[in-house]
């Protein structure tokens, strides 16, 4: 009889672990994830540029969409757009959403927030750039600003920015410069002036809280970044970030954005062995040893536990 009782109770807890697996990622509102510069949402359904993050959200429960903003233009225009994307999402879906945006993802999810703060929920930056890239100043400092190299300049990226929408089935509109001038430090220090929610400005590696009253509704804040250019040898996108993570000097960056300008409100964690690109699970899934998929799921998980 003992061991009937206790076989029904070990059947009795393993459904209840199957059972609360299968809804780990289950929030109460969607995410919403957010691509950086010259990012989409998907190329042809077969290229994604959160490659299996939102898979691995949905196979426990998650409601995920992804947005699609300009790949190259200011983040208060990309704000503005993805303000737009989300009023039917939201709409559908209980009210909120819960925004999740990688490098330029971040501001531009902020600013949406800032517009819209009665349908979100949360604002997440990975890897964001919050406070300025370094990258950025250095790129903005060799290019004169206005006449024929600046013009250039801008043509190609807008060019790249068309090549991005033709693949992605898009119709953003592209402005490389501006793109440039809203990721240098003093671009990012205006942009912070006019939304300032979730970034402490007292100094630059000042941390901020979790929850702020956004124009009269609550919006919960968090980060987390990787420290490291260089992770993988068999990652092509490797020996350039280790390239342009040289302008941080000794400070701690993952090649594109040093860590002190990715903190955004609670800082989940900033010593990730993630580089830029690692933390959206590329180059197809080539990356460090800390796994960003892990991250994403367990970050869903928190969401769902604080009732959002």
């Amino acid at each position: 009889m003992r061991r009937v009782i206790c076989s029904a109770l070990a059947a009795a807890a393993l459904v209840g672990a199957v059972e609360a697996q299968a809804t780990y990622t289950k929030t109460k509102y969607p995410i919403v994830l957010v691509h950086g510069v010259t990012g989409f949402n998907t190329i042809g359904g077969l290229v994604n540029y959160f490659h299996t993050i939102p898979w691995n959200l949905e196979r426990d429960g998650a409601k995920v969409y992804v947005a699609s903003v300009s790949a190259l233009n200011d983040s208060e225009q990309r704000g503005a757009s993805l303000a737009q994307q989300i009023v039917p999402w939201a709409g559908a879906n209980g009210g909120k959403v819960n925004l999740i945006g990688h490098s330029q993802g971040s501001p531009t999810s902020r600013v949406a927030a800032s517009l819209r703060p009665d349908l979100v929920a949360s604002v997440t930056s990975v890897n964001g750039v919050n406070k300025g890239s370094k990258v950025a100043d250095v790129l903005r400092g060799i290019i004169p600003v206005g006449g024929l190299i600046e013009g250039g300049v801008n043509a190609l990226a807008n060019a790249l920015g068309s090549v991005i929408n033709l693949l992605s089935g898009s119709s953003n509109p592209q402005s490389g410069i501006d793109a440039l001038k809203t990721l240098t430090t003093p671009g990012t220090a205006a942009l912070n002036g006019r939304h300032p929610w979730g970034v402490n400005t007292s100094s630059y590696c000042a941390k901020s809280t979790e929850v702020h009253n956004v124009r009269g509704h609550s919006i919960r804040y968090f980060s987390w970044t990787g420290n490291t250019s260089y992770t993988n040898v068999f990652d092509a996108v490797d020996p350039f970030l280790a390239i342009t993570g040289l302008v941080f000097g000794s400070e701690k960056n993952d090649g594109l954005v040093g860590v002190c300008s990715t903190y955004l409100g609670q800082v989940i964690g900033d010593s990730y062995n993630m580089n830029h690109v690692d933390a959206i699970n590329h180059l197809f899934g080539i990356r460090g040893w800390s796994d960003p998929v892990t991250l994403y799921r367990q970050h869903a998980n928190r969401l769902k536990n604080k009732g959002i």
